[in-house]
């Protein structure tokens, strides 16, 4: 079946090729990296954590473990991976001073992983939500790494997918020492895929605690300073948002300014890929607003500009404590909705389409507790009225505005703590110095 699983994972490589390493340039960074090229790591008389992170998400979701590992067991080493360029460029960002290696996780060819573990000789595997590369974890699971799942996910959608190979599954996921998951339905969903039950623990979202505790950045002031964000003009974040949103949100803004008769918003539109800034550049210069891109000079143009286009990388979360209402993308259309719990630790009121599916169990409980304002499902003229009521709504309503934050900042609050219950599963792992290291081979 591993051979089968090669094989076809060659293929729809060879395909899917063009679209990833060329035109959206997902995967064409670090190529000499995924092949399993990596510097190799000196050793010493420490162990290694090897951390996965799959992108921007779960690399700031990591902050709160790596600062715990490096405070509590010293003994080890952290390097960490990124599949993609934003989540890589990220992890310079945030862990250049604390990981001994930042580079580009494997394909999942046996040839290339093997390479890699051989490079890095990790004691400990941290992989964090989603990712299960069934090469990797038989190849970690043959050299004596010791494999986990942290801040675990799996979607009804994942499982079905993977039901179409439940036998190949079971065995990939017994590899795994630990899975401990964010919530009972992805707990539920690993089991129904086949991992031991016992294998499996729930631990609550690190998301939660990744900023418990922080204050406006340097970068947060001098973005507020340069693109002059003041009440008299609030600001509306699109976050996260993939196609067709933005001509959606564009659309919905200009009823929306049309119809102002005292504060007129500004707006901050943050693609969810980098590779579509020139495409929503264009979009935006249809519009007739006047406009200015993140990365361009400096000018007198950013202080009056109606939409800025946020087309830089890692700089979203430095965006929300500048905003008045956040719109959280990747939910008007069955994607399935990005994480919106930066913008909630800010205090900011949140909404969202309808299709959060991605974190159904934390949009519930947010809307269950009025902490989120969630669209019904709704088709073209209709979800436009709704989004445009939405936004007038708020921008009138203060109060509400506040009311909103406030309950969103309480929820992260009241389940924080992810963070020290991962460090608990993991301690039988970390804890001794002592162990010889295995060499894979």
């Amino acid at each position: 079946m591993f051979l089968l699983y090669s094989f076809l994972y060659t293929i729809s490589f060879v395909i899917m090729s063009p679209l990833f390493l060329f035109r959206r340039k997902k995967y064409a960074s670090g190529f000499k990296q995924r092949l399993g090229n990596i510097p190799e790591l000196k050793q010493d008389e420490r162990a290694v954590v090897w951390i996965h992170c799959v992108s921007v998400g779960e690399t700031n979701a990591a902050r709160s473990l790596v600062d715990e590992i490096i405070e509590k067991y010293p003994h080890f080493r952290i390097v960490i991976s990124t599949t993609t360029r934003t989540g890589h460029d990220l992890a310079n960002k945030l862990f250049s001073d604390q990981a001994d290696r930042i580079f580009y996780f494997p394909f999942d060819w046996r040839f290339a992983v093997r390479k890699s573990l051989r490079r890095i000789n990790p004691k400990v595997i941290l992989v964090f939500e989603t990712e299960i590369w069934l090469n990797f974890f038989r190849e970690a699971y043959k050299g004596g790494a010791r494999v986990l799942i942290v801040n675990g996910r799996l979607s009804e959608k994942s499982v079905k997918r993977y039901s179409w190979i439940q036998n190949t599954m079971k065995r990939v996921l017994n590899y795994i020492d630990l899975a401990l998951m964010q919530d009972h339905k992805s707990a539920k969903r690993m089991i129904q895929l086949g991992i031991r039950s016992s294998k499996v623990k729930v631990t609550g979202n690190m998301k939660f605690d990744q900023v418990v505790g922080e204050s406006e950045s340097d970068l947060s002031t001098y973005l507020k300073e340069r693109f002059g964000i003041s009440e008299v003009a609030p600001l509306v974040v699109a976050a996260s948002t993939h196609s067709p949103e933005e001509k959606i949100i564009l659309d919905a803004f200009k009823e929306v300014w049309k119809k102002s008769s005292e504060q007129l918003p500004r707006l901050l539109i943050a693609p969810r890929h980098p590779e579509r800034f020139d495409e929503v550049e264009a979009l935006i210069r249809k519009t007739g607003f006047d406009w200015v891109r993140r990365t361009e000079e400096e000018s007198g143009r950013d202080k009056v500009a109606e939409v800025i286009l946020l087309d830089s990388i890692g700089e979203l979360r430095d965006v929300y404590p500048m905003a008045e209402i956040v719109f959280m993308g990747g939910s008007l259309i069955p994607h399935g909705g990005q994480s919106f719990l930066e913008p909630a630790i800010n205090v900011k009121p949140i909404f969202t389409g309808f299709y959060t599916m991605n974190f159904d169990e934390i949009a519930r409980k947010f809307v269950e507790h009025e902490a989120l304002i969630q669209l019904p499902e709704l088709k073209d003229e209709e979800l436009a009225a709704e989004l445009i009521r939405t936004l007038e709504d708020l921008l009138k309503n203060k109060n509400k505005r506040d009311q909103l934050g406030k309950r969103a900042f309480n929820l992260m609050i009241e389940n924080s703590g992810a963070t020290e219950k991962t460090i608990e599963f993991l301690h039988p792992f970390l804890k001794s110095k002592a162990e010889k290291i295995k060499t894979i081979k």
